[in-house]
């Protein structure tokens, strides 16, 4: 028997907010929340329901009786199709309108926490060309638009070289311009995909797990120094030099061009061997006066220019006089603790990643900072209390961990130790929100500090500055 289709339609839903991962928000009828993932606030439309829920539908638009003041035309081609800037079609004073609400909601409902005033979000001077790395995947299955599919015409272009589709793993989307990276980026993706065009070079399928060229990411950084990754999966010598070649004579500017060779099913590189085949294997960002060496396997904020801001935010938050031990934790490759080290008696970083230290430890010796150490190792692990006698009590504690927050272990290590002050940066206000309930009791919010890495996205960083009560809350 077919299954009842259970879609319903709501007509002249006005859209009142915007909710977390970028979706919209409007009431159905019977006051339940619809989320929408093809509107602005202040859009009043009908709406087709996806999915339903106890307490919620997920939507979309399918007609539009008004548009919100609150809409710009996005520049992009692609945009609709492509899922990297889903707000592109609000204008940049209310993104972060939005980003700073929800900062501010998470940490009120989920933290339960009491705030000063926020200060106000900082946005990016660069609202578009703003990355310094992207990664492209190649597909000899494009996606096809509705447009393509109902011309009933035959379609012989089918490579792609661009993005995957929101929720889709095996299709591409085919880019010709992309925004948010700035030149030669656009100019070497494109010259990549009419070589292998012209050479007969094989696109990757990933249902059948075949073809030549897989993925290529492209780095850049505020030097002017360009790094080139093509990802082949398939070993063949005499067509990989055909394209290298043809990079290296087309694209002299390339500092570090190199490639991998990866036919696992998935194409993360992190097991791989890197082949350095121009150049050099790394190129440097600069910050401050300080150099940072980036390889393809490096951590660092794709962010350069707000990077800066968040750092000297993170910083000012900690309010160093050069007399206090300062841990970082989930450091990377030991940015904000070289940042912070010339403010400070001495900083100590941890990260689980190996090859993050290793480049940590040789960029703080290129940068002849000699009061930071760098120790590898799961946090929850050797966070502990050998670690703590053996390189001291930490005054100030600054945090940086991933979007899943930090691990309730490493969360009670900071209260046992009962630094005089924590500084926690947070790529998820959600998760920031979460831990910051584990120390409501002995630590009080001090300052609030959202940064705009991310344009024309729903992401938000955001900074706030703990410190120790004078009396703890009894719980």
């Amino acid at each position: 028997m077919r299954r009842k289709n259970k879609r319903q339609i709501f007509e002249n839903v006005e859209v009142v907010d915007a909710g977390a991962k970028g979706k919209t928000i409007g009431k159905a009828p019977d006051g339940r929340v619809i989320f929408l993932t093809n509107t602005v606030p202040g859009d009043v439309v009908d709406v087709q329901t996806t999915k339903k829920r106890k307490a919620y539908f997920e939507g979309e638009a399918i007609h539009f009786h008004s548009l919100s003041q609150k809409r710009t035309t996005p520049v992009c081609e692609h945009f609709g199709v492509c899922g990297g800037c889903k707000w592109q079609d609000m204008g940049y004073e209310h993104q972060l309108f939005y980003k700073q609400k929800e900062v501010e909601n998470n940490l009120r409902r989920i933290g339960h926490l009491e705030l000063p005033e926020t200060l106000p979000i900082l946005g990016s001077k660069k609202q578009y060309f703003y990355r310094n790395k992207m990664e492209f995947s190649f597909s000899d299955s494009r996606w096809l638009t509705l447009e393509e599919i109902n011309s009933g015409k035959d379609i012989e272009d089918k490579n792609a070289l661009g993005f995957h589709i929101p929720g889709m793993w095996d299709k591409i989307l085919d880019i010709k311009k992309c925004h948010l990276q700035d030149d030669p980026s656009n100019a070497i993706r494109l010259a990549i995909k009419e070589f292998a065009i012209e050479n007969d070079l094989s696109f990757f399928n990933p249902r059948n797990q075949h073809g030549l060229l897989r993925t290529v990411m492209i780095r850049t950084s505020s030097t002017g120094e360009i790094m080139v990754l093509v990802q082949f999966f398939e070993n063949d010598q005499e067509k990989r030099q055909l394209l290298m070649d043809h990079l290296a004579a087309k694209f002299p500017e390339i500092t570090a061009l190199l490639y991998v060779v990866n036919s696992k099913q998935n194409d993360t590189i992190y097991d791989q061997e890197i082949v350095c085949y121009a150049g050099r294997d790394h190129i440097f960002e600069a910050m401050e006066g300080l150099q940072f060496k980036i390889t393809a396997k490096s951590f660092y904020q794709t962010n350069s220019d707000q990077a800066f801001e968040l750092y000297k935010i993170t910083r000012e938050f900690a309010a160093l006089t050069g007399e206090e031990l300062v841990y970082d934790l989930y450091t990377g490759t030991g940015t904000i603790a070289q940042f912070v080290a010339k403010n400070s008696k001495k900083v100590v970083g941890i990260e689980s990643v190996p090859e993050a230290i290793a480049d940590a430890k040789a960029n703080a010796e290129r940068n002849n900072i000699s009061n930071v150490e760098f120790f590898v190792g799961d946090m929850k692990n050797v966070f502990n209390e050998t670690f703590i006698a053996t390189h001291g009590k930490p005054d100030i504690i600054i945090t940086d961990p991933p979007r899943d927050g930090m691990h309730k272990d490493v969360v009670q290590q900071i209260l046992n130790i009962s630094p005089e002050k924590v500084v926690y940066v947070s790529c998820n206000s959600a998760t920031q929100a979460r831990d910051l309930e584990l120390m409501k009791d002995d630590y009080e919010v001090a300052k609030v500090q959202p940064v705009d890495m991310f344009p024309q996205t729903h992401h938000v960083e955001n900074v706030v500055l703990l410190k120790k009560r004078k009396n703890p809350i009894q719980s």
